[in-house]
């Protein structure tokens, strides 16, 4: 009697590592463990010697670790690439720590015994794809590693194979991953919302549902679940929506609380709320908090839906064109890696969500950011894929959806454009509210600059020479369009026009001052001039602007013509949007309802990409055109002139239109048209003292109305103030150093270096300027490195800011350097960030902008509107560092001649000491100790 062999379902697949070294990197040196047991640390030199001799090594972020050693790139087995086959759509800090972290293990301090965990890394991951071995996801897994191996020798591809316990299976092309995407279906349109409020007892019983049982009290949260139901009650006059003005202290909890009686709306109403924040990272936050409220995965992804501009999501139809022409091993692994993510990813998003950024860092941004929709082409219903498609896939989900996480740009562009693909929300939250100007400022402005225009010629005329795959307009629309005369002519004369529009090659043109091709061109070489001639001395080598008037005559010529080549231009492609539009209605019962999308789609695209510019554009160029308005008048709109640079290179060039106060179309296009609006933050108000009297809180409350339009508005906002429940007198400190001239790069970074290591790591430094943070680095990385705390930092490290964010919560004692994005953007409870160091007072940069708004917004005060602005980065910044209440943190500001009145904003208790640095360092050291 033969025993029965076991099935490929039963039998345990054989685990296989390559024969290979782990290796960690240090600053200029390195551990390496050889397979064999024998343990080596030293020079790098010595371990590029050594690897000579040996296998390709385990390392974690390859890229990363030649650069920390000082060596070219090497031959490696790279444990990021591993796991991102293995666990797709999982987030991990691409660092050994990171990744031990992301696999449930505990991290050992010292490299020795983090290069002796690499190995076991590498087994848990593929213990975990041959544990899912049958799983959905992994049904063309062995055919993707066996053509990896085959085509690229890629180093994990027979562990891969081994691990699958199989051999590779009959398969189409395996990176054809749409063909295993969900398709969406078309539903309905949904009815329209009831009017049903939501009462402020009512939002604290959802949120006490929230929480559960034997949650901590947090009496904070619950007043201010109560007062952002105000924001949810029926709209009484049309265009004057029931508009709350929230500030919430840090620690409030108000993502749960506003979540609440959101939440509540939307499920008796049947309409969404929309969710606004002003960065991703705060997006992810309230999506991972969101999920208290729907906890299982099914129900919280119908639920919830995460929405972002159309150019963040991976576009299928560019995959298969990628996947088409993939022939080289350096373009078919990435591709590899992306396709396994697109089969497990939730949403597509690859800025942000489940996509690892640090893939973009392994292989190069020319190998993911094509793979968007960056460039506007999207065709639509034509697409292939159109079905799979996941920008599509998120429009229908959020129609259907609770709450819709979105972004301030994307809420603002949609309200610009009517509505836009979501249509316009009745209940809007804006979270990072203090943020609203800035993003009303930019979504609202308008810049007729030599990159816009290039590439609006792009848009219309698609590739021009070269390897790019763009497509033009006529490419888009040749299926709409046809043979059709009425729509033929206009679009070839708008073709002919667009090359009015700065050609190919235009910056070498306008830097060198050649024959100028085109109108676009002359335009932009006459602003150089005048730019360049009414620019300071000093200013060489940096961005320079100047005011339009007096404007020389050769100037207005320039101007004249262009605007004479725009209106060429704009005239047929509006004959061409209005034709497309009179289909629906003309051939309503004759258009398939592919094509009726399409056309749609059509007339969007036009209206946004070329039609909307197009009509800003001539109007600027109307100006010129016009007298000069008398010094102090009050103007509508700011108009300047400036010539762009980037590390001393001219990059652009053109003229710039912001409105004076941007939140005025903010409040119109925005906020009016809504039913209700929470505008919530912590940092909503300024605090311009530690007492404050009524008449001194009134006028907060005032500035706060006016940096959110909400002065704009026709009913009064209703106000609530949460105070933060922690106890920052105790928890911090707050400190400014006087002996270190901030104007001495030696002095600052020697500062920095002294500071970061009396705190053992778990800083973070702030820069005004991009060029301190660079020098800073330079000087302190590798003194830093030798006492075991690594540095890392925005602009200098190949990753993007959510990943340096993701590194430095991982690695307890890492330091990270950053400018304006890292002082908003960065949530890091716990020692991973227990001192922030501030190189300088961040006052406003001193622009024609902000001297007209300096002058005309400030109410006569224009010290106080500096101060103001400064005051609440300051506060900004210093809340990074309490995000628990066994937080404890310190604040430096190596800046003397920080006024005290700045300072009066921190939170309240906050004691400021200024003392030298010796010092500073010395209570550093002395208060973390304590931690």
């Amino acid at each position: 009697m033969t025993t029965p062999r076991p099935t490929a379902e039963l039998r345990q697949p054989r685990l296989l590592l390559p024969d290979s070294p782990a290796l960690i990197a240090g600053f200029g040196r390195g551990t390496l463990l050889t397979p064999d047991g024998e343990l080596f640390s030293g020079p790098a030199i010595e371990i590029g010697r050594r690897l000579r001799d040996m296998p390709p090594p385990m390392v974690v972020h390859a890229p990363a670790t030649a650069r920390r050693l000082g060596l070219g790139s090497f031959p490696a087995c790279d444990l990021l690439e591993l796991f991102a086959f293995c666990q797709p759509a999982r987030p991990a800090a691409p660092t050994p720590r990171g990744l031990a972290l992301a696999l449930d293990r505990d991290p050992p301090e010292d490299e020795e015994g983090l290069a002796a965990l690499l190995p076991e890394l590498a087994t848990a991951m593929l213990r975990h794809l041959a544990a899912g071995r049958n799983a959905p996801l992994n049904r063309d897994a062995a055919a993707l590693a066996a053509k990896l191996g085959a085509e690229t020798h890629w180093p994990w591809a027979d562990s891969v194979l081994a691990a699958l316990g199989q051999q590779a299976r009959p398969s189409l092309d395996p990176l054809k991953v749409w063909r295993r995407l969900p398709e969406w279906e078309e539903v309905a349109p949904p009815p329209p919302p009831a009017h049903h409020p939501v009462s402020a007892t009512d939002a604290r019983r959802r949120l006490a549902e929230i929480l559960g049982e034997g949650a901590e009290q947090r009496p904070q949260q619950a007043d201010y679940a109560s007062a952002a139901a105000g924001a949810f009650q029926a709209r009484e006059v049309r265009g004057a929506p029931n508009l709350v003005l929230a500030e919430a202290g840090t620690g409030t909890g108000k993502t749960l609380g506003y979540v609440a009686p959101a939440s509540l709306w939307a499920e008796r109403n049947g309409a969404p709320v929309w969710i606004s924040t002003f960065t991703r990272n705060l997006q992810r936050q309230i999506d991972q908090e969101a999920a208290r409220l729907y906890p299982e995965p099914a129900e919280r992804r119908r639920r919830i839906v995460v929405r972002k501009g159309r150019e963040n999501y991976l576009c299928l139809l560019n995959m298969e064109e990628a996947v088409g022409a993939a022939s080289m091993a350096g373009v078919l692994l990435p591709l590899a890696l992306v396709s396994r993510w697109a089969l497990a990813t939730r949403d597509g998003d690859l800025q942000g969500g489940d996509f690892p950024g640090w893939l973009t860092e392994l292989f190069g941004p020319h190998h993911v950011w094509p793979l968007a929709d960056r460039r506007g082409e999207c065709i639509h219903s034509a697409c292939g894929h159109y079905k799979q498609c996941f920008v599509e896939h998120s429009i229908r989900r959020a129609r259907g959806a609770t709450l819709v996480i979105a972004n301030h740009a994307l809420v603002m562009v949609q309200a610009a454009l009517g509505g836009g693909e979501d249509g316009k929300p009745q209940r809007l939250i804006f979270d990072e509210g203090h943020h609203l100007f800035d993003a009303a400022d930019a979504a609202f402005s308008a810049d007729l600059t030599g990159g816009e225009a290039a590439e609006l010629r792009r848009w219309l005329l698609g590739a021009e020479g070269g390897r790019s795959r763009a497509r033009g307009l006529a490419r888009r629309l040749e299926d709409l369009i046809g043979d059709r005369p009425d729509l033929l002519l206009p679009l070839e004369e708008a073709l002919q026009a667009a090359r009015a529009l700065p050609a190919p090659g235009w910056p070498t043109r306008l830097a060198d001052l050649d024959e100028p091709r085109g109108t676009a061109e002359g335009f932009l070489q006459s602003v150089r001039r005048q730019v360049l001639a009414r620019a300071k001395d000093e200013e060489a080598g940096y961005g320079v602007e100047c005011d339009l008037h007096p404007l020389p005559e050769p100037v207005a010529e320039a101007g004249a013509a262009l605007a004479e080549s725009l209106t060429r231009l704009k005239n047929p492609l509006q004959a061409l949007h209005d034709r497309l539009a009179a289909r629906l209605e003309d051939e309503a019962e004759e258009l398939e309802v592919g094509d009726r999308i399409r056309i749609e789609a059509a007339c969007r695209g036009l209206e946004r990409r070329a039609l909307m510019p197009l009509t800003a554009w001539c109007a600027m160029l109307g100006t010129l055109s016009s007298p000069a308005k008398p010094p102090g008048t009050r103007p509508e709109y700011v108009d300047w002139f400036a010539l762009d640079r980037r590390e001393g290179r001219e990059v652009d060039c053109g003229m710039h239109r912001h409105h004076l106060d941007p939140t005025q179309p903010f409040a119109m296009a925005v906020a009016a048209p809504a039913h209700g609006v929470l505008i919530t933050s912590a940092t909503l108000r300024d605090h311009a003292g530690t007492t404050e009297g009524e008449e001194d809180r009134e006028s907060a409350w005032r500035a706060a109305e006016a940096r959110t339009g909400a002065a704009h508005l026709p009913t009064p906002a209703i106000r609530a103030a949460v105070a933060s429940p922690f106890d920052y007198a105790t928890r911090t400190r707050a400190l400014v150093v006087e002996d270190v001239s901030k104007g001495d790069p030696a002095q600052v970074a020697a500062a920095y270096r002294a500071l970061f290591t009396a705190s053992g790591g778990g800083a973070l430094g702030l820069f005004t300027a991009v060029r301190r943070l660079r020098d800073v680095q330079s000087r302190i990385a590798q003194p830093l490195a030798e006492r075991g705390i690594p540095l890392y930092a925005q602009h200098v490290d190949a990753m993007d800011n959510a990943t340096l964010v993701d590194v430095f919560r991982a690695e307890e004692h890492a330091c990270l350097l950053g400018t304006d994005a890292m002082r908003d953007g960065v949530d890091v409870p716990g020692r991973s960030l227990r001192l922030l160091v501030f190189d300088r007072v961040p006052w406003p940069r001193p622009s024609i902008l902000h001297r007209e708004r300096r002058t005309h917004l400030s109410e006569g005060q224009p010290k106080s509107y500096d101060d103001a602005i400064a005051r609440h980065r300051l506060r900004q910044a210093f809340g990074r560092l309490i995000r628990r209440g066994d937080d404890k943190g310190v604040f430096v500001l190596l800046d003397k001649s920080c006024p005290s009145r700045l300072l009066a904003g921190l939170p309240p208790g906050v004691v400021v000491k200024r003392l030298g640095l010796r010092d500073a360092v010395a209570e550093t050291r002395e208060f973390l100790a304590e931690s």
